[in-house]
């Protein structure tokens, strides 16, 4: 595959600058590279950079990360041990806290 390589000095990445011929002739072994390996592709279409072909994994690294909350978040499901409920579990978890929380409004009403 001919390819030039420009660095990225932020992050000391290696970016692949491609045509869009290549890309047409290659594109399964490009995505190959960019989901595993998470490389980028520049692709260039008459000589001008037109787009870039990178995994999601590294594009939600980089270009959109988590916010801080959903990272914390994240890191104490990981200390208690429940970040690896299923949906099933969570919704058992949560129809038990709505059956605790009925009982105890129906034990604080006055009877009359």
């Amino acid at each position: 595959m001919p390819a030039s390589a420009l660095t990225n000095t932020k992050n000391k990445r290696t970016q692949n600058v491609v045509s869009a011929l290549t890309v047409r002739a290659q594109l399964g072994q490009i995505l190959k590279r960019a989901s595993e390996k998470d490389e980028r592709f520049v692709v260039d279409r008459r000589d001008k950079p037109s787009v870039i072909i990178m995994s999601v994994r590294d594009y939600i690294r980089t270009i959109a990360p988590a916010p801080a909350a959903y990272r914390a978040i994240r890191q104490q499901a990981k200390k208690n041990g429940t970040s690896s409920l299923t949906m099933r579990d969570i919704d058992r978890e949560i129809a038990a806290v709505r059956r605790e929380r009925s009982a105890k409004k129906k034990a604080n009403q006055p009877k009359g």
